[in-house]
């Protein structure tokens, strides 16, 4: 019975570790990061359907926020350089999301078992806020720069330009929107191929 244990031991090992994709070989390329990640691009094309949004802006602003890293968090603070006091902030995942307005999106979306280390959520909850920052502040949904500077100051801070206070994060807000758009020009170049492949429509369509 003990080689059964350690041999469940093992699956289970297995399984929680492919659960954990890595971050993309390429970035900075829409095309290969979808071509290496099928189920990244279902999930971008079902946010699409759901919530209007391109599939290259919550892709820019994700890249910003954590480097598609699944579990992602601000650096942890010390006092006297050596004593943990914890993070600056609880946002997590690949959407680094704060908890309240993660808390938010899963009540206002009902999806109760979302995860934000898992990638279909992240993009999911990107979708929403992009969305709903459309309607709070009338941004366009192809509006990168200022889609994420409403992501990173919140409705209301966006509301009152508090952005305007900040010059490094208008350098950010700036990288981010040029990121979107090159993406965008890679999407024109690849939607076609992505599209077609037999194996993504057996699998992903």
């Amino acid at each position: 019975m003990k080689w059964y244990s350690l041999l469940c031991a093992a699956v289970i090992a297995l399984v929680l570790t492919g659960c954990a994709t890595p971050p993309p070989k390429d970035p900075e390329n829409l095309c290969s990061i979808y071509q290496e990640n099928r189920s990244w691009y279902s999930a971008a094309q079902k946010t699409q359907e759901k919530w209007g949004v391109p599939v290259h802006v919550p892709l820019a602003m994700m890249y910003q926020e954590s480097s598609f890293k699944h579990n992602a968090a601000p650096p942890m603070e010390y006092f006297l350089g050596f004593i943990p006091i914890g993070r600056a902030s609880d946002a997590y995942g690949y959407a680094q999301a704060k908890t309240m307005t993660w808390d938010d999106y899963v009540r206002e979306t009902g999806n109760s078992w979302s995860s934000r280390s898992n990638f279909d959520d992240a993009m999911d909850f990107m979708g929403w806020f992009i969305y709903k920052t459309h309607k709070i502040n009338g941004v366009s949904k192809w509006d990168a720069r200022n889609q994420y500077l409403n992501y990173h100051e919140g409705w209301g801070g966006y509301k009152r330009k508090t952005y305007n206070q900040k010059a490094w994060l208008i350098k950010v807000a700036d990288r981010v929107d040029s990121r979107s758009k090159r993406y965008a020009a890679q999407y024109r170049g690849c939607k076609e191929d992505l599209d077609s492949s037999w194996l993504w429509r057996l699998f992903f369509g």
